[in-house]
């Protein structure tokens, strides 16, 4: 069973477990207890790059990374956004060769598992099997999302219903939601991740600013009033599937 201080440090990825699935206190001892080192990474370091095989199971502990897939001319585009908790590579327990690049946006400090000790828990632990499970579908269910986003919002719409993302997201492994702290993409990368350019950004961030949906500290971005947002995007987080044992 894990120490006290292993426990804190998982604390982070169980709450991201607990927030879609029922996991006992023996369940949460055994992931504490599974062998793993620590990796820290600068900003743009690959996690895993397209084409390789992975036998670790990284999971993010603090910082911000992001999957991208990018054109043999150069073209990138961010398909997904990785935050505190998640975990960075569950589908190669399933698909062994990674099909897309994940690098570090911020600096980054992961927990590192074996993949293979990682498996001999689910094999032996029913619940945590299906809460890897949810948390794989729930990726894809973003995913979904993210393409209605880029296909059929407008500028406004996107950038406003990213946010609401992040806020809610962030919620459930950080209690305090999006922060003045918590948007550290520059305009060039949430031009790559919306579909837009930065100047077209750069326009959408002051037209929120100026209705005071958000409020702006350089390049730093924080909800200022998340109703608006919400309307703005019309946006509701069923697609996250937040709390999705209640009941």
């Amino acid at each position: 069973m894990g120490t006290r201080a292993e426990l804190r440090r998982h604390d982070i990825f169980l709450r991201k477990l607990l927030s879609h699935s029922l996991l006992s206190d023996e369940d949460q001892d055994a992931i504490a207890a599974l062998p793993h080192s620590y990796r820290h990474l600068e900003p743009n370091e690959y996690i895993l790059r397209e084409g390789d095989r992975s036998d670790t199971c990284p999971i993010l502990w603090s910082g911000f990374a992001y999957r991208q897939k990018a054109t043999e001319e150069g073209g990138r585009q961010i398909v997904a956004l990785k935050i505190p908790g998640d975990p960075m590579d569950f589908q190669s327990m399933y698909v062994r060769t990674t099909d897309h690049n994940l690098q570090a946006l911020t600096a980054v400090d992961l927990i590192v598992f074996a993949l293979s000790d990682f498996e001999r828990l689910i094999h032996t632990r029913p619940a945590i099997a299906r809460a890897v499970i949810v948390d794989i579908l729930i990726e894809a269910s973003i995913g979904r999302e993210w393409l209605l986003n880029m296909g059929r919002r407008n500028a406004l719409a996107r950038l406003a219903h990213l946010l609401c993302e992040l806020h809610y997201r962030l919620l459930d492994t950080r209690t305090d939601g999006l922060d003045v702290s918590d948007v550290p993409m520059t305009q060039e990368q949430l031009a790559d991740l919306l579909g837009l350019t930065p100047v077209h950004i750069n326009r959408t961030l002051k037209e929120l600013e100026r209705r005071g949906a958000i409020a702006r500290n350089g390049r730093r971005v924080r909800i200022g009033n998340l109703a608006q947002l919400r309307a703005l995007a019309d946006f509701t987080d069923t697609y996250l599937h937040r709390h999705n044992h209640a009941g």
